[in-house]
């Protein structure tokens, strides 16, 4: 990839069968802590630190730090920045990638949980889940993961119990159709239009911990559009999304 070039840092440092990546815009102050992490895992995972055109001088950091990262030149957006990772995902011959963030919220020893039931089942795709044993409180966003829940549930007739948790773990197939065929974000309308597209799904009981640094995008205004946006591309607009040019999704 071009933008690999720019870097430097993602060459051929493959240990494992499964890749985290890790969108970054401006999280330098958080990125230390999730790296120190996903290294005091353990062995077999990977990452890719994808910095989406941050000003705040992460991909400096990843440089003097020598961890695994590529630098975007300018904001893609989560869909653009996702994508990335997923090409250097399927360049590098990986059979599972994870969405990981870059806050700090999530914990590598989930993404193991994930990749277990992965294997199990022979899914295609595994959610971590915050609502698999506990209720879900009454805050405005956990009312709208309710409602977008209802949605997927009204357009696939698969229940989810947080389909906007952002830890994500994938197979195979589905790198190939994020690196390849969709250009979308790997957000919750996604996944309902994947499930639709016959991808078979489970979740798994994870902890998502509170940002460390910095101000999530989703504050009170930001969350209630972001809703209503899932909520309408779930029950309309994905059903006018083109299909794949092979139909391999969930196949194999």
């Amino acid at each position: 990839m071009q933008n690999e070039a720019m870097s430097g840092r993602a060459e051929k440092r493959r240990r494992g069968e499964l890749l985290l990546v890790i969108p970054a815009y401006n999280e330098r102050e958080n990125l230390p802590a999730v790296i120190s992490d996903i290294l005091l895992s353990g062995e077999g995972i990977d990452y890719i630190v994808v910095s989406d055109g941050s000003t705040d001088g992460t991909a400096e950091l990843c440089r003097e730090r020598g961890w695994n990262y590529i630098e975007l030149p300018v904001n893609l957006g989560l869909a653009g920045c996702f994508q990335t990772g997923m090409k250097y995902a399927l360049r590098e011959g990986y059979s599972y990638a994870a969405q990981f963030d870059g806050d700090g919220q999530h914990r590598a020893e989930d993404v193991r949980l994930l990749l277990e039931k992965m294997k199990e089942g022979e899914y295609d795709i595994v959610l971590g889940s915050r609502f698999l044993q506990k209720k879900r409180g009454g805050s405005m966003r956990e009312l709208g993961s309710r409602l977008i829940s209802l949605a997927i549930f009204l357009s696939t007739g698969k229940k989810l119990t947080d389909p906007t948790c952002g830890l994500r773990l994938y197979r195979k197939t589905v790198i190939e159709d994020f690196a390849l065929r969709l250009n979308y974000g790997p957000e919750p309308d996604t996944i309902s239009y994947l499930i639709r597209r016959g991808c078979r799904i489970a979740e798994v009981a994870v902890e998502v911990r509170e940002r460390r640094a910095g101000e999530s995008y989703l504050r009170p205004l930001n969350a209630a559009k972001y809703m209503a946006r899932m909520l309408i591309s779930i029950l309309l607009i994905q059903y006018f999304r083109g299909g794949r040019e092979d139909g391999r999704t969930g196949k194999g």
